[in-house]
């Protein structure tokens, strides 16, 4: 286990809880600290009526089931007692608010510190612990809206939407597990308590990928267009197919291998394997006259996957290397036999039930072995008497002394083979906080987003682009060619000198260059590298390469977003890219801390689309439990009405507002004055706002639609009604609490001058974790990193350059 030793306390409810679940199931030990009768969390839908009360809630067992469960009476000496107690025992504490748990307990900082002077706080918010925004009512619509991807969702004839199942929450917490290690080694390093402060708003931000910062960089935003997305040029991902629908984007780097197939059937005549498909993306974006367009293109393969089903589209793409990525249902993918081949479902039993079901398996791998550290469901106070009667746990020792500065990675060298978006933003992450991180490219082989808006000023160039700049901030560049031997020979070099290599290539690429890591170990035995793919090696689809957008719908994502009467639409961009950093960064950082601790290195491997189902675990139990096939349901809620986006006055402008309860009903009566329409008592109840939801919109929208966004939005957060603008990258910029914050970071580019950079989710008090550099340009470093960090003489960098190596 990899956090084996670790003791973390979680006093979280919904907000949090994903944060120490994670951490379990990378071997640490959570206690869940719960107030008598259970924490809240155990009342979060959806549920099952057949389990014992305390173990209803299938969110809550979907993400506690690998904890041990304490009552505290934190109203009690004695119960504030104990906690002191466990927190003087523990390395990490998480908690949700503000104020938080042990704060509104009347447990302070300096209660924490005395008891643990090394203790590492996490605090999970929606918007931060202090701030402008910071005390506002906030739901999963709101922060979807506030924190930007809404605006990026649905199509335009309609209101923006958000991903119909819940998601802020679950991000949030996967990113408060990443914080906390991060902070614990900074603690290591510094020897004082660290005190983080998580945004969900902000986690919610990073899912917007190239657009966090596309106005201010281009001059213009992105906007919402169903399926469709910009890449080099807007595309439409949705293909239709004989039974439903499969993703594939008809662009030249992925086009060629089809060309064969639809001369056979007879879409396009012989001519069409003329065209060099491989360069054919930049040809057309550079002007260039090119024999078939874009338009020619989508006609073509439209017409191809009418005439197949989904499944027979994967395959026959799996067998010419062309990506045909299902859109699949909850239900679809617990028939996915490469999950099945890949041992990723685990049995589950809830207690006191007759049937079994499976629930989603270890988020990735470690040295070949599932990371799926599980007990069971804990009932509440499970281990109450054992953990109030304990001895004080003796921590952790740290070792304050043992680097110079408070950058938590300062010494430590990754070699970054990786390219496009997850293996980037992991590696960025250990940048950002100090470690010398070389990012290996080529413009032979062009990283994508290097040709992908947004563009500084809207002008197209290798260097220009923000959507690679987003994810490679504070790294070094190296320009390498390794299908040349002298390349291939200078990156078996730096894998020998890094103590991390990471690469996103299709399994097996690595090994077949050499750079696999048993190979790497051989001379560098404490090495931890880390391989990230679409699908994982091993299976029937682990060939299938493509982006998070492919991950996305094969994951059942797609299906999530989008309107009941129309197609899926799909969450903004490659949605997966967004998820799997948050778990294989903190997968990374644990395998630092047992090399820290033991010298044994290891070998990670994540599967995109097995990391992304782990924010989809209550929705696979749900269906199996209940048979409830959650899908896409515009903005409203199975358990909340009324609930959605509402026009405002201006072009293409919208207020969020969701009325979580009864109580939250009558404010909102009181907000509006009372009109006549909301009298009826029909209307008091849940079920009866359900059943007049239309209704209720209508006059909502009446009322909205001649005010501002902005008043709407103060109106309802005065009356304690979760509201939120449906923001873009030009109100983000300016949204009080990021200026609070600071989230933007402004940094100097070696081309473009001074260009934005969208900031962590967390802050961590006292410390500023940049970015610290802006991105690179291509092979900026390429002499520093050869003769410096390699140590390689200029006779020897200039025989790799002859052979065009570099």
């Amino acid at each position: 286990m990899l956090l084996e030793d670790l003791r973390v306390l979680d006093l979280t409810d919904h907000r949090g809880e994903v944060g120490p679940w994670l951490l379990g199931r990378l071997g640490a030990e959570i206690i869940k600290v719960e107030p008598l009768g259970g924490s809240s969390a155990r009342s979060e839908p959806p549920f099952t009526t057949s389990a014992p009360e305390g173990f209803g809630s299938l969110q809550f067992a979907a993400y506690n089931d690998n904890k041990q469960s304490v009552e505290l009476d934190l109203d009690s000496g004695a119960g504030r007692e104990a906690l002191l107690k466990l927190a003087a025992g523990a390395e990490i504490i998480f908690d949700s608010g503000p104020p938080g748990y042990a704060a509104s307990a009347g447990i302070s900082e300096a209660d924490l510190t005395s008891a643990n002077p090394e203790l590492v706080y996490v605090l999970v918010t929606a918007f931060g612990a202090d701030g402008p925004r910071s005390g506002d009512p906030a739901s999963e619509l709101s922060l979807a809206a506030l924190g930007g991807p809404m605006s990026l969702q649905g199509v335009r004839e309609r209101s923006p939407v958000k991903v119909s199942v819940p998601q802020a929450w679950r991000h949030a917490g996967a990113e408060a597990a990443l914080a906390s290690l991060v902070g614990y080694n900074r603690m290591q390093r510094t020897g004082e308590p660290q005190w983080i402060d998580v945004s969900a708003q902000a986690a919610m931000t990073w899912t917007l990928l190239n657009s966090m910062e596309a106005y201010e960089v281009q001059g213009y935003d992105f906007e919402r267009a169903g399926s469709k997305v910009a890449l080099a040029l807007t595309i439409d991902l949705r293909r239709s197919s004989l039974d439903g629908y499969v993703i594939n984007a008809p662009i030249g780097a992925t086009y060629g291998p089809l060309i064969p197939w639809m001369i056979a059937e007879g879409i396009v005549d012989a001519s069409w394997e003329d065209e060099d498909w491989s360069t054919f993306d930049h040809r057309a974006l550079s002007g260039e006259q090119t024999a078939m367009t874009y338009e020619d293109m989508l006609v073509a393969l439209d017409e191809l996957c009418s005439r197949y089903t989904r499944e027979e589209l994967l395959q026959r793409g799996i067998e010419i290397g062309a990506t045909f990525a299902p859109v699949n249902s909850i239900s679809d993918l617990l028939d996915v036999n490469h999950l099945k081949v890949r041992d990723f479902w685990r049995p589950f039993e809830l207690p006191s039930s007759n049937r079994q079901v499976r629930r989603a398996g270890g988020p990735l791998t470690v040295d070949g072995e599932r990371c799926d550290q599980t007990l069971s469901v804990p009932a509440p106070d499970s281990s109450g008497a054992e953990l109030r009667s304990e001895p004080l746990r003796v921590r952790r020792t740290s070792n304050a002394t043992r680097h110079d500065g408070d950058f938590p990675f300062a010494g430590l060298k990754v070699a970054d083979f990786s390219w496009i978006g997850v293996g980037p933003i992991t590696a960025k992450c250990l940048a950002d906080h100090g470690a010398t991180v070389v990012r290996v490219e080529t413009e032979k082989r062009l990283d994508t987003l290097r040709a992908q808006a947004p563009f500084k000023d809207d002008e197209f160039g290798i260097n220009r682009s923000n959507f690679f700049g987003s994810f490679n901030t504070s790294k070094l560049s190296l320009s390498l060619d390794l299908t040349s031997d002298a390349g291939l020979s200078v990156a078996k070099r730096l894998a020998g000198w890094a103590d991390v290599v990471i690469d996103s290539f299709r399994p097996g690429t690595m090994d077949r260059l050499g750079l696999g890591h048993k190979q790497i170990r051989g001379d560098n035995p404490s090495v931890v590298t880390v391989t990230t793919s679409l699908l994982g090696g091993g299976g029937p689809m682990s060939s299938l390469a493509g982006y998070g957008f492919h991950a996305a719908a094969i994951a059942g994502f797609t299906e999530l977003v989008g309107w009941p009467d129309l197609g899926p639409d799909g969450p903004w961009m490659a949605y997966t890219d967004a998820i799997a950093p948050r778990f294989i960064t903190t997968a990374l950082i644990a395998a630092l801390d047992r090399r820290e601790r033991t010298g044994q290195g290891c070998h990670i491997e994540a599967a995109q689309l097995e990391v992304g189902l782990q924010l989809l675990a209550p929705e696979l139990l749900d269906y199996q439990i209940n048979g409830y096939l959650a899908t896409r349901l515009g903005n409203r809620d199975l358990h909340m009405a009324p609930q959605g986006a509402y026009p405002c006055s201006g072009e293409d402008e919208w207020c969020t507002l969701s009325v979580v309860d009864d109580d939250c009903w009558t404010a909102l009566q009181r907000a509006l004055d009372y009109p006549e329409w909301a009298a009826s008592s029909e209307l008091n109840t849940m079920q009866g706002r359900q059943t007049h939801h239309d209704m209720i919109d209508g006059k909502l929208a009446e009322w909205t639609s001649s005010r501002a966004a902005e008043e709407v939005e103060r109106t309802l957060l005065k009356a304690g009604i979760p509201a939120g603008k449906v923001q873009r990258s030009k109100d983000l910029v300016s949204d009080p609490q990021y200026l609070h914050s600071d989230f933007y970071k402004r940094l100097e580019h070696s081309e473009v001058g001074v260009v934005p950079y969208a900031g962590h989710q967390y802050k961590i008090r006292g410390y500023d974790h940049g970015p610290r550099t802006a991105a690179p340009m291509l092979g900026e470093h390429t002499y520093e990193v050869l003769s410096e960090l390699l140590g390689m003489s200029p006779d020897e960098i200039a025989q790799v350059a002859s052979e065009g190596a570099l």
